[in-house]
């Protein structure tokens, strides 16, 4: 099973420092690490991550690799709009475009790990 881990991480020697953790894991045990998506706010994380993009990733999880096309029609939605919804999530790593053409999710599972609290 593949799983990708979403964060807000303010700072970005916590993010190097995570980063950098996982990197030693991976050499020492010859294991590839979880994917972690790295967000330096709520807001960009919001950005990203509309609602209408995390209903496309939950969709595109279901139907598995698809077709712009039929993407948009299990989301009722425009292909116009898909297809850009889809470009930001693609350039984020989020989704992806298999060899045949299509676009899938490529994680079973997509976790959001963060707090939101007050900033100092």
């Amino acid at each position: 099973m593949t799983t990708a881990t979403i964060r807000i991480q303010r700072s970005d020697d916590d993010a190097l420092k995570h980063a950098a953790d996982g990197f030693v894991v991976a050499w020492k045990s010859g294991q590839a690490q979880e994917h972690v998506f790295s967000f330096s706010s709520p807001e960009q994380l919001f950005t990203v991550l509309s609602p209408k993009r995390w209903k496309l990733i939950e969709t595109l999880q279901k139907l598995g690799p698809s077709t712009y096309r039929a993407l948009a029609t299990a989301l009722s939605r425009d292909v116009k709009r898909v297809h850009e919804d889809t470009a930001v999530l693609i350039e984020w790593g989020l989704v992806e475009i298999n060899e045949d053409g299509r676009i899938h999710v490529p994680y079973d599972v997509i976790k959001a790990d963060f707090d939101l609290r007050s900033v100092a």
